[in-house]
């Protein structure tokens, strides 16, 4: 029987076993196999049993679906690859031992486009809008404010005028 083994830390052992056509796995308790960790999302993927096949499809997580390293949106997960989930890694298990290993990709995996890189993140690559001074943000230059506060003030000092003017008269 085929069974997913959890291997991060704080998780290490976990299992479940693959006695449904269908499986579901994310953070929230509606899944068939849940995983309450932050970078896992809600409903992450669908593990099927299609004969002696087990498919992982990917849900459009957050984080993505990978096996062994490669992104896959749909492909075949093989005894003894590791599936990740986010931070999450899980290796899938049966009682036959593992085929090896071939360096070829796998022929239903789905070419992902590429996402930040790390070396992109570390020397602050930002995308156009952003400042450049490190805050994140960028300030809004916006000239209505500038003349509703001004039109406010010269109201406010017509009426202080008008006031002492007012204040004169009546003494």
């Amino acid at each position: 029987m085929a069974k997913l083994v959890v291997l991060s830390a704080g998780m290490t052992g976990r299992t479940h076993e693959l006695k449904a056509d269908k499986t579901t796995i994310g953070r929230v308790e509606d899944n068939t196999f849940q995983i309450a960790e932050p970078s896992v999302s809600s409903h992450h993927c669908e593990v099927f049993l299609r004969g002696n096949d087990v498919i992982v499809k990917d849900l459009g997580s957050t984080n993505g679906t990978f096996i062994n390293g490669e992104k896959v949106s749909e492909s075949p997960l093989k005894p003894g690859q590791i599936l990740r989930l986010g931070q999450i890694e899980i290796r899938l298990e049966t009682d036959t031992p593992p085929a090896p290993q071939s360096k070829k990709p796998a022929t239903q995996t789905m070419v992902m486009q590429r996402g930040v890189n790390l070396s992109e993140l570390e020397t602050g690559a930002r995308a156009p809008g952003f400042d450049t001074k490190g805050t994140g943000f960028s300030k809004k230059d916006n000239k209505a404010n500038k003349i509703i506060v001004g039109a406010a003030v010269g109201l406010g000092v017509v009426i202080v005028l008008l006031l002492l003017y007012v204040f004169a008269i009546a003494k």
